[in-house]
């Protein structure tokens, strides 16, 4: 590959990672849609989610995929990301969405440990295995 055209692809992926970090707004890409779909997450459902959360360059911060263990928890009480709370209602059992989460939406100015840095972008895959209604 010519010089000249190595620099234009790392500009354009650079303006691509840039365009993520500037994420605003929470962001819901359906990815997959089962056919049937007889009941969607309402606040207050108890839900098991298989995930894997990623920074917007790609580094992997965490995957329940690994522990073989989807998450467990009630749909807007608090006990996930804002991010999550409003970016998976409406999903039904066997759906996959992408979430893309602003930072005031995920861990904010603070990031959380060594992982996830201040001010991050949280880009995440998610699956709905199971809906329970109370």
């Amino acid at each position: 590959m010519g010089m000249k055209r190595m620099v234009v692809c790392l500009l354009a992926t650079a303006g691509f990672v840039a365009a993520d970090k500037d994420v605003t707004e929470l962001q819901i890409g359906i990815k997959h849609k089962p056919e049937n779909c007889e009941k969607k997450i309402e606040k207050l459902d108890k839900v098991a989610i298989h995930y894997t959360g990623k920074l917007v360059d790609g580094t992997e911060f965490d995957s329940s995929l690994k522990r073989n263990k989807p998450l467990e928890f009630i749909i807007g009480k608090g006990a996930v990301i804002q991010g999550w709370d409003l970016g998976l209602l409406g999903a039904c059992v066997g759906e996959k969405r992408k979430l893309k989460i602003p930072p005031h939406m995920g861990y904010g100015d603070t990031g959380i440990g060594d992982d996830i840095p201040p001010k991050a972008t949280l880009v995440f895959d998610v699956e709905v295995m199971d809906i329970e209604r109370k």
